[in-house]
């Protein structure tokens, strides 16, 4: 059998729909028939056809009797689109091979159990790792309600995210920065902190690829967000949230709804900023399953003591800039077994700059 071979294929089919079918998953589906490719297709955006639709009516040839490869389990409920598995029922699909379950609960599992009840032989369980990897983010967010947060910055060899007197353009390559860019077309939302729209006064778009912008996110406990920031002045570009607190000054919330501007307020946190677990279930309930934190140092910090972030790309460029920022700041760790455990994930080369992918371990308690 070689069913690993075109799992392999539809999963290469659904990373194409990356950054364009949030809140749904990416997907991808091939059917074969007597070891050959007939049809193949995938989820391209949110609100079109699902990839088993796709590769269908894409099919060059009846599919009764064929199998069908697909990295998630098939929808078997009415939403933008009718259930896939109906249509793999009309057209007589002999065998469905499904690389992961759907942890959606209005899925998960129902599917497999209505394809065997109509005689279709169906297997769960073919590379099923790299199919949850590939929606990481709907699974967090299916199972936890919370989006998935990757943490993203750059830094000098030893440490420094900025100079003392705060100057941090640029310290990554070009290369690394177009990275950064997909980062943020594959994400549903950017966050920063409100000292680096202070600081910096940065967009949080797209513009170095082409892309999808997310959603804007600022922390800003005490609404400190001017009027003529980027963020507030362009705002047909992407919808933008500013996180407050009740320490925000009411005037100033009025003027920045009048700019059309959304202003979520959240209890505070023990030091007074805006509670980011209440923020992220907020974030949750709207469907946004992943969200890039560009921090700085305090945000970055505040998700690491809370043991809110589930991952980082860290650029590290061949530079030593001595007294600066740091890119982390205190923990409150005092003994060596409280570290933070990582993960490597992925090391490579981005023009001069390592670039590291880790997956964070939450703290011991």
């Amino acid at each position: 059998m070689r069913d690993a071979e075109y799992m392999k294929q539809a999963l290469k089919l659904a990373r194409r729909g990356l950054g364009r079918t949030s809140p749904n998953p990416m997907v991808g589906a091939v059917i074969v028939k007597n070891d050959r490719v007939i049809g193949q297709g995938y989820h391209h955006h949110y609100g079109g056809k699902h990839a088993e639709t796709n590769a269908i009516q894409n099919a060059n040839e009846s599919i009764a009797g064929a199998t069908l490869y697909v990295t998630l389990e098939p929808c078997c409920h009415h939403g933008k689109t009718p259930p896939c598995t109906d249509a793999i029922i009309q057209h007589n699909i002999g065998r469905v091979v499904i690389g992961t379950l759907d942890p959606n609960p209005q899925v998960n599992g129902k599917s497999v159990t209505q394809l065997k009840q109509q005689g279709i032989e169906t297997e769960v369980g073919v590379l099923t790792d790299t199919c949850r990897d590939l929606n990481e983010a709907h699974f967090k967010h299916m199972t936890t309600g919370l989006p998935l947060v990757t943490l993203k910055f750059a830094q000098t060899l030893d440490g420094r995210i900025a100079t003392s007197t705060g100057d941090s353009q640029w310290i990554s390559s070009v290369p690394f920065r177009q990275l950064a860019h997909r980062l943020r077309a594959a994400s549903d939302a950017v966050m920063v902190g409100v000292d680096t729209v202070l600081a910096d006064n940065p967009r949080l778009t797209v513009r170095l690829i082409k892309g999808r912008n997310p959603s804007r996110i600022v922390l800003d406990s005490r609404l400190r967000t001017p009027l003529d920031a980027g963020v507030v002045q362009n705002r047909e570009a992407a919808p933008t949230i500013i996180a407050t607190t009740s320490q925000a000054d009411e005037k100033k919330v009025a003027h920045l709804r009048k700019a059309g501007i959304e202003i979520v307020a959240t209890r505070q946190d023990k030091a007074g900023k805006v509670d980011l677990k209440q923020l992220l279930g907020i974030l949750g309930k709207r469907g946004i399953s992943s969200v890039l934190v560009e921090g700085g140092t305090g945000v970055i910090t505040s998700f690491l003591r809370q043991n809110l972030a589930d991952k980082a790309v860290i650029a590290i460029a061949p530079k030593i800039m001595g007294q600066g920022l740091a890119a982390v700041g205190e923990l409150d760790i005092r003994e060596v077994n409280q570290v933070l455990k990582l993960s490597f994930e992925k090391i490579y080369r981005v023009a001069e700059d390592l670039v590291i992918e880790v997956r964070i371990s939450p703290a011991p308690d």
